[in-house]
């Protein structure tokens, strides 16, 4: 029985430390993309572009662009002045680099 509990906390212990990990590994690699892909237009959050569509998150809410989701899809289909990446960038390129904007929004780009 002892032997048991001890699997069952190695194995709890596994997956509640490596979670952030992961978790972290995503907004490093979407901090890398937006780097050299966005950073062009977006650095800091605002945009070169329209200066009224920035990235910060009461702009992002404004206009319902403050989940991950809408942030995948304009970044896969652009929109305007912003060009597509679809095909440019992998699936999980662009799911990272939604993740590091929401991030950086919620932080007020610092």
């Amino acid at each position: 029985m002892k032997r048991l509990v001890l699997i069952f906390v190695a194995i709890a212990a596994f997956f509640f430390f490596s979670a952030p990990a992961s978790a972290d590994a995503d907004i490093a690699t979407g901090a890398k993309v937006f780097s050299a892909n966005c950073a062009a237009c977006h650095n800091g959050g605002m945009n070169v572009v329209n200066a009224a569509k920035n990235l910060k998150l009461e702009t992002l809410k404004q206009y319902g662009m403050d989940s991950q989701e809408a942030i995948i899809t304009q970044v896969m289909n652009g929109k305007n002045g912003m060009p597509p990446f679809k095909g440019r960038l992998s699936q999980d390129q662009i799911e990272s680099v939604a993740a590091y904007v929401l991030d950086r929004a919620n932080s007020g780009w610092k």
